[in-house]
């Protein structure tokens, strides 16, 4: 049923797709529908789930997750940069890859639950960097709902123009914007 819905929101925007013709879509009837889910948007974020998991597996496939994560505690301090090439290439290319469903996402903000999208990312990927660079308890939520809102916002706006440029142009635009880090911590430099 996710895939059903994701191919609808290729066609029209969400606003617009009916449980008729989700049902059809998926070779549902009604009923079946109600059973799984109490409106249009339980489906959606349904859908933001299965996303999300089909991009955990794309990110996993490129092997980044697991051997950025395993390196975390051992690595010289300038490959703790989170925001390079190779961690940004297969994000914003997945992204691009599901823009309506993205976008339909961004328009849907209490669905996607940010607080609890990143929370394990928070615990197993930022803590152990920000413990690195010795940042203090106190500062490290506004720092890190600092750089998640502006890439996020990055993005936004990527997507508003339909991904328009080009990732390169986007990776650097995001360098270009978080480049002052490197003035707060002189060892990444």
């Amino acid at each position: 049923m996710d895939k059903a819905f994701l191919t609808l929101l290729e066609k029209k925007d969400f606003e617009y797709i009916t449980v008729k013709e989700f049902c059809t879509m998926a070779g549902v009837n009604r009923s079946t529908f109600y059973l799984h889910y109490e409106n249009m948007g339980d489906l959606l974020e349904e859908s933001i789930h299965y996303m999300h998991r089909q991009f955990l597996v794309h990110m996993r496939d490129n092997s980044i997750e697991t051997s950025f994560v395993k390196r975390l505690h051992d690595c010289p301090l300038n490959e703790l940069y989170l925001v390079t090439p190779e961690y940004l290439q297969p994000y914003l290319s997945y992204i691009q890859d599901n823009k309506r469903l993205f976008r339909t996402a961004m328009n849907h903000a209490e669905i996607l639950q940010l607080q609890g999208t990143y929370s394990d990312m928070f615990k197993h990927v930022f803590t152990p960097i920000l413990d690195r660079f010795n940042v203090p308890e106190h500062d490290r939520p506004y720092m890190m709902s600092f750089y998640v809102h502006g890439l996020m916002a990055i993005v936004e706006t990527w997507l508003k123009n339909d991904c328009a440029d080009s990732i390169d142009y986007v990776m650097e635009l995001i360098d270009h914007c978080i480049r002052p880090a490197y003035d707060m911590f002189p060892e990444l430099g």
